[in-house]
């Protein structure tokens, strides 16, 4: 059998099985949408917000890229960040990463990666913020854990900085912002970071970006 028509097969049984437990359950799905959260996560396959978090379709409003980046060139992002605040009002943004990510692990090397060198700089750029004190912790995985640790922190600094953010805080005390690490060798999610509408400030960052 070709892999994705197992994909397909398996999509036909998740349908049934949601009709026989509620036969309006896609009804009331195609009506709307009104998440509570937005996911800003890792593209790694192992990392799917929904399973993790055992939430349902609706519950979640998702965007992923290689290392959960916030970057203010991204455009893509910036879309999704500013429909998900200032179209469905999400109360919650969280950035998820994950230990034994590929795009961190990357970053921490100086290969020729290609195309994604591009992308890994901005990963980079943290590592090289943090470089002395990532180097005073010994064990390499140690370290490894800790810089996915550092830039999940960095993502929720800069959806800070972002102009859709400060204008929802000023507007309506919302969304909060969380940063979560997810263990992916026990399965369970970390925080690392919160930040409640109106705690954070800064003397040089309004409305950045």
């Amino acid at each position: 059998m070709k892999e994705y028509k197992k994909l397909l097969l398996s999509n036909k049984a998740w349908a049934s099985e949601r009709l026989e437990l509620d036969p309006t359950y896609f009804d009331n799905l195609s009506k709307d949408q009104n998440p509570l959260f937005l996911w800003i996560g890792c593209a790694d396959s192992r990392v799917p917000a929904e399973e993790i978090t055992h939430a349902d379709p609706g519950d979640i409003f998702v965007h992923r890229n290689v290392a959960n980046m916030v970057v203010h060139t991204d455009i893509n992002l910036l879309s999704v960040l500013q429909y998900a605040v200032e179209v469905l009002e999400v109360k919650h943004i969280i950035v998820c990463g994950h230990y034994n990510c590929g795009g961190v692990k990357a970053a921490m090397t100086n290969h020729d990666f290609g195309l994604i060198n591009k992308w890994l700089r901005n990963i980079k750029e943290v590592y090289e913020k943090h470089y002395e004190d990532l180097h005073d912790i010994t064990d390499e995985t140690a370290r490894f854990n800790k810089l996915v640790e550092l830039n999940v922190a960095e993502q929720i600094q800069n959806l800070a900085k972002t102009t859709i953010v400060q204008k929802a805080w000023e507007k309506r005390q919302f969304p909060h912002l969380h940063g979560w690490v997810f263990d992916i060798h026990h399965g369970e999610i970390k925080e690392i970071i919160n930040i409640n509408a109106g705690e954070w400030t800064s003397p040089v960052f309004h409305y950045d970006f």
